[in-house]
């Protein structure tokens, strides 16, 4: 098996919020200079993981624990406290060209056509109009939107808006694609579908390396080549999983026994950074 390159390093994050909380009213108006205090929340400490061309990795965690984070500061959208990010090698001290970023609330312009919204960010690069409207076509296309191009946002099912999220990241070619919970606001069907849409779109492109922050556990073995397990806050890598399964996946797989073991896995594994648990602590485990 060839072993690819390390695309993504996160080497011994961590990040502390402080947050200004006022004081009593009455000690506001007497003392202007005392009038709050400050309190803080360690939301990562010393996380570390490599992602490796290529290669789809999730990750998961008890809500709280830093995974939306991690992967701004992944972007270099939100700065770490101490220790660093490289991608190829070189470290990230603000947002890179290499990277794409996929939002959970879609995040489309309402004031502009689907097309428009796919071309935004070639356009912020200074690419020329008719070939910001190729591209864009071939993006639309790919996500299963054509004959969509000239809609509006407000016109289109939430399913149909995260394509077009999808499409607007990939049409500026990222070599890392981030992914913060992307399908979190749509029903369990659509969401189903857009798991096996998304795989067929990465299949279909040049090899792009993913990372995706999601609380469904099954959504992320779906999707995964390894998993992330992280530790309830403070954020840290509790276990990394190997998905075995291989592409493409489909329901055959989701409904085979090992990956109803695997997901069994996770999710004991999770419950106990929830509850701090574990099945042995239990009197009738």
């Amino acid at each position: 098996m060839v072993e690819h390159p390390v695309k993504l390093a996160v080497e011994g994050i961590h990040k502390t919020y402080r947050t200004k909380r006022p004081r009593d009213t009455f000690l506001r108006r007497l003392l202007p200079d005392l009038n709050s205090e400050t309190t803080e929340v360690v939301a990562i400490q010393d996380l570390s993981v490599e992602v490796r061309a290529g290669e789809f990795v999730s990750i998961v965690g008890p809500s709280g624990c830093g995974k939306t984070t991690a992967l701004r500061i992944m972007d270099a959208l939100v700065p770490a406290d101490s220790g660093r990010v490289l991608i190829n090698g070189t470290e990230v001290k603000e947002p890179r060209a290499e990277c794409g970023f996929v939002f959970q609330d879609f995040g489309l312009y309402p004031w502009r056509t689907v097309a428009a919204n796919v071309e935004f960010g070639l356009e912020l690069r200074g690419v020329a109009p008719a070939e910001r409207r190729e591209q864009a076509n071939t993006y639309i296309d790919l996500v299963g939107l054509k004959g969509f191009a000239s809609h509006y946002p407000h016109q289109l099912s939430g399913g149909m808006q995260q394509r077009v999220g999808i499409a607007r990241t990939l049409a500026i070619q990222p070599e890392i694609l981030l992914m913060d919970e992307p399908f979190g606001s749509l029903d369990a069907l659509t969401r189903r579908i857009m798991q096996f849409e998304l795989l067929r779109i990465l299949d279909s492109q040049q090899p792009t390396t993913a990372v995706f922050v999601t609380h469904d556990l099954e959504e992320a073995l779906i999707l995964s080549d390894r998993v992330v397990v992280m530790t309830r806050r403070p954020g840290r890598c509790k276990e990394i999983i190997d998905v075995p399964f291989p592409r493409p996946r489909d329901q055959d797989v989701i409904d085979s026994p090992e990956f109803i073991e695997l997901r069994r896995h996770l999710w004991e594994s999770l419950r106990e950074e929830q509850t701090g648990v574990t099945d042995e602590a239990q009197p009738n485990a």
